[in-house]
C-alpha cells in the first residue's frame, strides 16, 4: 500500500492537468467526496505549479505518518533537502498548533524514516493569506539536520524554498531510494491505539524488523482463526505469549479494531486486566474521536 495519495516527478507534475492530479488524489482518499478537501487540493496544486517551475525533484501529496495517524499535505524532495509543506489555505495567522504539527512531522521523519535520517528536513507552514514576513531559516539547537519550522505565505513560498537550498549543503537525495526507505516507528500503546482506530494496520505503525513481522503474522493468524470459527460455527480461544514489550497488547488492539463492525457478525470487545491502561486508552480514544468529529463539523459548516 502506498504511503501517499499522489506522487510524481516535479517535471511530470508541472505538465499534468489539475484534473489528472485530483483524480489520482480522489481515487486514493477517504475524503474524496468532501468539497472543502477538493478545494484545498486545487489551491495547493495551483500554488505549487507556480512555485516549482525551476526545480527538479519528486513530489508527494498526503504522505502518511502512521505513528501519528496523520498525513503531510505535501512532501518535496529537491536536491539535498526534504521539504514538508503544511498548507493552511485562506489562513492569515500561524497558529501554535499548526507550527507544532509541521514540526512533529519533521521530527517523525528524522527519527523513524530510514532514508530520511541523514538529510536536511525543512518543515514549512504556509498560511496562504498571511502578511508578508521575512521567513526565518535556522537549525534547531540539537544539530539533527531539522530546521525550526519556517512560516511563510503563498507569495513568498518560492523564495523560501530557494533560500533553504542556498542556506544548506549536502548530498543530492536519490528520490527512488528515499521512497523505498523503511518506516520504523516505535509507538507508545496510546499512539498505537489511536492510529489503529484511525484505520491503520499493525504493520504500518510498528517497526519493520523481525519482531514487527511476527506481530503482523500473529495478528493475521488470530484473524484467520476468527474467520474459520465463524464459518464452521465453532468457538476458539487463542493464547498469545511473549516477553514484556513484545507487542501482545498491540496484537489484541489490532485484532479488535479489525472486527469493530457488527454487520458481519464479528463485533469485537477489547478487555484487559490492566485497569489503568484501560482508563488511559478510553480517555485517549474518546478525546481523539471528539477531535475528529469536530473537524467533520467544521468542514460541514464551511461547505454550507
Amino acid at each position: 500500500m502506498n504511503r501517499y495519495y499522489y506522487s510524481d516527478s516535479i517535471s511530470n507534475f508541472l505538465v499534468a492537468t489539475t484534473e489528472q492530479i485530483l483524480g489520482s488524489l480522489a481515487s486514493n482518499s477517504e475524503f474524496a467526496d468532501e468539497q472543502t478537501q477538493k478545494e484545498a487540493w486545487k489551491q495547493q496544486i495551483k500554488i505549487l505549479k507556480e512555485v516549482l517551475t525551476n526545480y527538479e525533484g519528486e513530489l508527494f501529496f498526503e504522505y502518511s505518518i502512521p505513528r501519528m495517524g496523520k498525513r503531510i499535505d505535501v512532501l518535496l524532495i529537491i536536491e539535498h533537502v526534504i521539504f514538508i509543506l503544511e498548507f493552511k489555505v485562506g489562513e492569515k495567522e500561524f497558529s501554535g498548533s499548526a507550527i507544532e504539527q509541521v514540526w512533529d512531522y519533521a521530527l517523525d521523519l528524522k527519527n523513524f524514516h530510514e532514508t530520511s535520517h541523514e538529510h536536511l528536513i525543512a518543515p514549512i507552514l504556509v498560511a496562504t493569506a498571511a502578511k508578508n514576513i521575512l521567513p526565518l531559516i535556522s537549525l534547531n539547537p540539537h544539530s539533527d539536520q531539522v530546521l525550526f519550522p519556517i512560516k511563510t505565505n503563498e507569495e513568498l513560498l518560492a523564495e523560501t524554498l530557494k533560500n533553504v537550498i542556498q542556506f544548506s549543503e549536502g548530498e543530492k537525495i536519490n528520490a527512488q531510494e528515499w521512497k523505498s526507505g523503511r518506516y520504523s516507528p516505535t509507538p507508545t500503546i496510546i499512539e498505537a491505539a489511536m492510529a489503529l482506530y484511525n484505520k491503520h494496520s499493525v504493520s504500518e505503525i510498528s517497526r519493520k524488523d523481525a519482531s514487527a513481522k511476527n506481530l503482523s503474522h500473529t495478528s493475521n493468524a488470530v484473524s484467520q482463526i476468527i474467520k474459520q470459527a465463524k464459518e464452521k460455527n465453532e468457538k476458539a480461544i487463542c493464547f498469545v505469549t511473549g516477553v514484556p514489550g513484545a507487542g501482545k497488547t498491540l496484537v489484541g488492539l489490532d485484532v479488535a479494531t479489525k472486527n469493530l463492525e457488527s454487520k458481519d457478525g464479528l463485533a469485537s470487545v477489547f478487555l484487559s486486566g490492566n485497569g489503568p491502561l484501560v482508563a488511559i486508552l478510553r480517555e485517549a480514544l474518546t478525546r481523539d474521536k471528539v477531535k475528529r468529529e469536530r473537524r467533520k463539523i467544521k468542514r460541514y459548516e464551511k461547505e454550507r
